[in-house]
């Protein structure tokens, strides 16, 4: 993405925003704080590189985000639509509506990677259809 407001400063900020709000849901904090502890800067650091990767392009998130997840037993696939909720309630209101969109568009398919990652399953052989 090439706009004037887009820089690593913009992403930091609204990965900061984005994660307050998390943080303070009833849902998903615990679920963040469990895992994170009080370990929130490293990690929103490394939420920025990935912003920064997905937005930017420019190759500063080198981590695994699958495997991460995997670990977070308690998630839930709903969970993921309480994220995105967040996650488009903070690009509509710190961005202009193209850039909103873009990121949007981009959590959205995150989210579903990582969804059919964590709880996508095919029957084995001879389980029945119902």
């Amino acid at each position: 993405m090439d706009h004037p407001l887009v820089d690593r400063a913009f992403i930091g900020s609204l990965v900061r925003d984005f994660y307050g709000r998390v943080r303070s849901d009833p849902r998903l904090g615990p679920i963040f704080a469990a895992a994170i502890r009080d370990d929130w800067e490293p990690h929103l650091e490394k939420m920025t590189d990935f912003w920064c990767a997905v937005i930017l392009k420019n190759g500063a998130y080198s981590g695994r985000p699958v495997p991460a997840h995997l670990k977070l037993k308690q998630v839930r696939e709903d969970d993921f639509d309480i994220w995105l909720g967040y996650f488009r309630q903070t690009a509509e209101s710190r961005c202009p509506p193209k850039v909103a969109a873009v990121f949007i568009e981009r959590a959205e398919r995150i989210a579903q990677s990582l969804k059919l990652a964590m709880f996508f399953r095919l029957e084995g052989p001879g389980a029945s259809a119902a």
